[in-house]
């Protein structure tokens, strides 16, 4: 009879580990293989992300350049109104205030929505970048009969860094 059964739980428990897990120590036959790719590599360096960027550029430079110029305005404004105040009369101090308010409000509406549109548009397209890429990253993986492929890691052997042959491609 155990005099005290708690003492000898912690070795129970490694034991009955051991024992749980020697079917498995023989079940392995091959060690795993496995991939490693940077995905933000893919996201800047494709031709797909690099034609992507020029798109967005050029869909959204219009629209940058007229919330430039209304910032640009804005801040002409407000630079005249604080040379101007000391001469004005009260009510027209606080009309003009009043529209610097209401165009102030404008333009950092402007500049939320512009750049609530710009992140939507780059999202969509490194969607579909990641898309093709997902259906290139099964194909290598089945190629090489890989059993994972990783995303992030801390550190990886250049060994196993498949990210220029997805490059390639996705280039193609």
């Amino acid at each position: 009879m155990l005099k005290n059964p708690i003492a000898s739980l912690p070795r129970l428990m490694v034991l009955a580990a051991l024992c749980a897990c020697a079917p498995l120590a023989g079940a392995q036959s091959a060690p795993s293989r496995i991939g490693f790719v940077v995905t933000e590599r893919l996201m800047t360096e494709s031709k797909m992300a690099k034609a992507a960027d020029a798109k967005i550029q050029a869909e959204f430079s219009k629209r940058q350049k007229t919330t430039e110029e209304m910032l640009a305005k804005f801040k002409q404004m407000s630079e005249k109104f604080d040379t101007d105040a000391p001469r004005l009369t009260d009510i027209e101090r606080t009309r003009r205030a009043r529209e610097l308010f209401d165009m102030e409000k404008d333009v950092q509406r402007m500049q939320r929505e512009f750049t609530e549109d710009l992140m939507q548009r780059k999202s969509e397209e490194r969607a579909a970048i990641a898309t093709k890429a997902y259906k290139l990253i099964e194909q290598i993986a089945e190629q090489e009969k890989l059993d994972a492929v990783l995303q992030e890691a801390a550190w990886s052997s250049p060994r196993i860094d498949i990210t220029d042959r997805i490059l390639k491609l996705l280039d193609k």
